[in-house]
Parts: C-alpha cells; structure tokens; sequence
C-alpha cells in the first residue's frame, strides 16, 4: 500500500524529459540576463577611451587599456582611507544592527513579554509613516550631535522595523518554547539562554539580516551626503568618494573645450566610471558565496509553521 502510495506521488511529481530541458534552458537564460551586464562593465573597464568612441560598449573592443585603474591608482590616498572608512564602518554597523535587531526580535517573540504588543505597534508604525529627513537630520545632527563622526555613518540606519519584524516571526516559528522553558527549569537566565541556545539555533536568520545590513552600509553614501562636512575628507566611505569622483570626471568632460589641451582627454571617463562599479562592487560580491547557505536557509525556515 505504501509502495503504491509513493508511486502515485511520483507519478505527479516527476518531471518529463522535454520539460526538464526547457526549465533548465529558462534558467540559463535567466542566469545569462544577469551575468551579462556585470560581464559587460568588467569589459569595459578594461577597454580604451579609443576603442569606446569608435564602438561603445562592446564585449570585445579593439583595444585594452589599464588607464582607469591607474586613474584611480593615482587616487590611492583619498581611495585608499575611504576604503577602510567603508570596511570600518561596514562591520561595526552590522554588528550593531545583528544585536539590536535579534535581541528586539527575541523579546518581542516571547509570549509572557507585557510589553509585547505595545512594542510591535512601537515598531510597526516607523514601517508605515516616517518623521521625514528634516526632523531626522534635526535629531541626529543637533540633538545627538552625531554631525562629523563615524557614528553618523552607523547609527542611523543600524535598526530597521523590518528586520526587527522578521527575526521576531522567526524566533516565533523557529525556535521551541519547551527548549527555553527546558533551560529555565536548569536555572539558566535569560541572557545565557539566548546566548547559548536561541543564536545557534537561529544562525540562518542572523546571517541573513546581516547580509542585508552589510549590502546596506557598504553602499551607503547618503549619511555621508548629509552629516559629513565637506572638508572632512577623512571621514568619507567609498561610495561617496567615487560618487565624487564620477560627477568630477562628468564636469571635465563637460566642460573640455574650456578647458586647457590635453586635460580633460587625460581623464578616461567613460571606463573609469566601470572602474569604479567594478572596485565597489567585487568585495561585496565576493562576501555573498560565504554567506549563501545561510541566507537561502534564512529566507525559507519559519515560513510554514509546523
């Protein structure tokens, strides 16, 4: 009977030859849509400000030039500084973000909390209505006097009401109460139980909200924007740095006949601006294969409750 059961399930769940090919070219098709692009801007970025007027962006230009890279090369102090500014900034701010966020989540998640609901809706609401950038950058700057520190670039965007909503319906769904309740009866507190047991058993979520925080601070450049003074060039991440870098680049250019022979035409604008996709964009993207398990796993654990 069992046997007969199982064939009945296979029946409607095998896949027929024909259709197994195209799924798997659909999804070829789909990785090559994606592939593409970045194949595309590493190219470019390699290619000569000669080989780009002639044919543009071309997969295989005429020529090849490492005159973006020595470009930015020659900018190795003020790269170099808003480079570990971003390393800096991004690994403090996701570590603030991973302790707020979970240990938000955990207490939020535990039905005898009193405070349970009034805190979800205290969380809830920032989701649904903002204060807005003025009375923001009012608190942040003036009241906090954040303005010119490292701590402007963190804290305003370590906390998110999301994420807080997402680590508390996984703990909710994930984590069982009779293992809390197990480890209260052994004498153990709260804060040795969420140490010891609550993040081990949550790893998947944990990596998952830290890759979207890390995605988040690495790419920031707008708390620069606003709480960073010009003439603190110390304290600018990368993101800003190359953002200034490209509208600098687009003013020579625009402005070339102004200018003195030779000086705008230096500039390889069009592959320096790929240049700098391509240095903001690798470290990243060599971080994710690291954390691929976890955030596949974080994304679908806890989604039906069992």
């Amino acid at each position: 009977m069992a046997k007969k059961a199982k064939n009945s399930v296979l029946k409607y769940t095998r896949v027929k030859p024909f259709t197994n090919v195209l799924i798997s070219c659909l999804f070829i098709f789909l990785a090559l849509i994606c592939l593409l692009p970045a194949l595309l801007v590493l190219i470019v970025s390699f290619s000569s400000e000669a080989s780009i007027r002639m044919k543009g962006y071309s997969f295989v230009p005429n020529e090849l030039s490492l005159a973006a890279y020595a470009y930015l090369a020659r900018q190795t102090g003020y790269i170099g500084r808003a480079f570990l500014n971003s390393i800096g900034v991004t690994v403090v701010g996701t570590v603030i973000g991973l302790v707020t966020t979970s240990t938000m989540g955990f207490a939020l998640s535990r039905p005898n909390y009193r405070l349970k609901s009034f805190f979800t809706w205290f969380i809830f609401i920032p989701m649904l209505f903002s204060g807005g950038l003025v009375a923001s950058y009012m608190i942040n700057a003036h009241i906090l006097h954040l303005k010119d520190t490292y701590w402007a670039l963190i804290l305003p965007i370590c906390c998110s009401s999301f994420y807080c909503i997402i680590m508390r319906t996984f703990f909710q769904t994930t984590v069982p109460d009779a293992i809390i309740e197990s480890a209260k009866i052994d004498g153990a507190r709260m804060i040795r139980i969420f140490v010891q047991i609550v993040l081990p058993i949550s790893l998947p979520a944990i990596a998952t909200i830290g890759l979207f925080l890390t995605f988040a601070y690495w790419n920031d450049w707008m708390m620069a924007k606003y709480y960073i003074s010009g003439n603190k060039h110390d304290l600018f991440p990368l993101q800003y740095v190359l953002i200034s870098l490209e509208e600098n680049i687009s003013f020579l250019t625009r402005n070339a006949q102004n200018m003195t022979a030779g000086t705008a035409s230096n500039v390889p604008s069009e592959t320096v601006r790929m240049a700098m996709v391509v240095v903001s964009v690798v470290p990243i993207a060599l971080s994710y294969p690291f954390f691929q398990k976890y955030f596949v796993s974080g994304l679908t654990i806890g989604a039906v409750k069992g």
